[in-house]
């Protein structure tokens, strides 16, 4: 038997198959979940429905969270309900800043795209998990995807690092509210991963590229880890685990300083070198 037999499996944000979401998805398949898909708009169609046909999605559908009023995401919900009449696993895999609010100084960050990353990124969660709660009459998992730039600063992630610290906070306020309801809510913090989303960010390809050189594992993290780590908390093997962060990241994380030591030790040769020939 698989771990998630009969359990039905809600997520949002699928872009293409280099998507986060998309590992997840494929991972909670694998283990026997019947998989619903939302995306974000109508450009990334084409790119989500031969993956639904990969995992026998019956529901693949749109929904643009920047909508007011929220009527797309009440018809997500309304399409669960009226096909499965109940949610297992929730996914939150939605992030949105504007180009303009990533990269530069995080003092000219416009009060506009500040509102918008908070509204699509963090605030959504909430309307998700208030429209899954009366779903989840047996309990259920909720998890969404954060980033180590809610806890840290990581260059020119900005308004989007708001979001995310944000994102966390509600994790853990949800936690609370839903959890004499058996509905556990956590975040996964996945290392840095080449996916749509990312290459919006300035300056990631150098941090992904030297991301191997400094975690303490000396490994890039895939969608497939991810994924892994989603199966473990949409399951019951995660029954008494709510309200954390649980970091995918090679251990990154842990370090208080990135350089590794073979540059450091290189860096002090090249030093003592340049203070020989200026002695002689």
């Amino acid at each position: 038997m698989n771990l998630l037999d009969g359990k039905v499996a809600l997520i949002f944000g699928i872009a293409n198959n280099r998507s986060i979401a998309w590992g997840i998805t494929q991972a909670l398949h694998a283990a026997g979940a019947q998989i619903a898909l939302s995306y974000a708009g109508e450009a990334l169609e084409r790119r989500v429905k031969p993956l639904a046909e990969q995992v026998n999605a019956e529901i693949v559908i749109q929904c643009d969270l920047s909508e007011p009023g929220y009527s797309q995401l009440d018809a997500v919900f309304d399409v669960v309900r009226e096909r499965y009449g109940r949610l297992d696993i929730l996914v939150h895999s939605v992030a949105f800043a504007p180009k303009d609010d990533l990269g530069g100084r995080f003092i000219d960050v416009s009060r506009e795209g500040f509102h918008t990353a908070l509204d699509i990124s963090a605030y959504s969660l909430i309307a998700m998990a208030k429209r899954a709660e009366p779903l989840m009459t047996e309990g259920g998992s909720i998890m969404s995807m954060t980033y180590y730039a809610a806890e840290k600063v990581m260059p020119d992630y900005n308004a989007m690092a708001v979001a995310k610290a944000a994102l966390e906070t509600i994790t853990r306020y949800l936690a609370v509210d839903m959890g004499p309801k058996a509905i556990r809510v956590n975040a996964i913090s996945a290392g840095p991963i080449k996916t749509l989303a990312a290459a919006g960010i300035p300056g990631f390809r150098d941090l992904h590229k030297g991301f191997d050189q400094v975690a303490p594992m000396r490994e890039k993290v895939t969608i497939e880890e991810v994924g892994q780590v989603a199966l473990f908390l949409g399951s019951d093997l995660s029954s008494r685990i709510t309200g954390e962060v649980v970091h995918v990241d090679s251990g990154y994380h842990v370090l208080g300083l990135t350089t590794p030591k073979e540059i450091l030790a290189a860096a002090a040769d090249e030093a003592n070198d340049n203070n020989n020939n200026n002695t002689d």
